[in-house]
């Protein structure tokens, strides 16, 4: 192993044995175990033999360890013991980062696989604690908290959840893909015009440089953000940023190729233009649009 493997209290450590073959052979019979009803025992097994994988920083090992744990729990329904061992599994003294990461993705599988709302909600709950402060489970907690907002906006709860949401910052995480984060930015715009708080909505919309609309497969959310845009201004009484927006959507390829689409936007273009208040850039913006040969 050239690189090394980082624990949870951020030091780099090299592996000092490979315990793939004890695995290979344990994990199977401990499985066995587990679905002939002695889930316990199976669990201590695992746990003599992970104490020894993570000592040695064998880090494969000890991922599928973690894993085989919460997946045995799962498929045994038992959510004390599940929620239980996630917990003690990643606060292991010298406990592998990687091996956490895995343990939480795997887990994060089953909260919508689950139809009982007490218990997802305790998995989600369980799931957003050990990863809190984590920088290296960010996304799977950012993930968690998405499904959390969603769970209490279908409950009715909005103002809850635009706040859950609201918690993450998932501008700063350098590890989530630049798509993602404007996903959850749009979201949190969406719970903020919702509950109609116009304020914070435009303040979050900052955090989005409408420049990423000019890539490939966004078309979506460009409406989705313009749409939400021409919610606030509309509120404000901004006609001529109204007008703008329009404008953005009715460039939008998608909306050029339906005649019925983009009529309708050129016409609320022409609009809120016609309504904003006279000065240099609504006179300019107007000169613009009558060259439009569409117009």
């Amino acid at each position: 192993m050239t690189d090394g493997t980082e624990r949870a209290d951020g030091k780099i450590v090299k592996m000092d044995m490979d315990y793939s073959s004890a695995v290979d052979q344990q994990l199977p019979e401990c499985e066995k175990m587990a679905q002939d009803g002695r889930l316990q025992e199976a669990i201590d097994n695992l746990l003599s033999l992970e104490k020894q994988t993570r000592t040695a920083s064998d880090m494969a090992s000890t991922s599928r360890i973690l894993v085989a744990i919460v997946k045995m729990c799962y498929d045994a329904k038992d959510w004390d013991v599940l929620n239980e061992n996630i917990v003690f599994l990643s606060k292991r003294r010298s406990q592998l980062k990687q091996a956490v990461t895995k343990m939480v993705q795997e887990c994060y599988t089953y909260v919508s696989q689950i139809t009982d709302l007490p218990i997802k909600l305790r998995l989600i709950d369980t799931l957003r604690t050990v990863t809190a402060g984590k920088i290296y489970v960010e996304i799977e907690r950012a993930r968690l908290t998405k499904h959390l907002a969603m769970i209490k906006e279908e409950a009715g709860e909005l103002k809850d959840a635009a706040a859950i949401l609201q918690e993450l910052q998932v501008e700063t995480y350098g590890s989530m893909e630049k798509k993602e984060k404007v996903e959850f930015i749009l979201e949190q715009m969406r719970l903020c015009v919702a509950i109609k708080d116009y304020i914070r909505t435009q303040i979050i919309s900052k955090k989005i440089n409408t420049k990423f609309f000019q890539g490939e497969n966004t078309e979506d959310l460009k409406l989705k953000y313009y749409n939400l845009m021409i919610q606030v201004d509309l509120h404000e009484g901004s006609y001529l940023s109204i007008c703008k927006h329009y404008r953005a959507i009715y460039d939008t390829p998608c909306i050029e190729a339906d005649t019925t689409k983009w009529q309708q936007a050129l016409k609320s273009v022409v609009l809120y233009v016609i309504l904003a208040p006279y000065d240099n850039e609504q006179s300019d913006l107007v000169h613009r649009i009558s060259q439009d040969k569409k117009t």
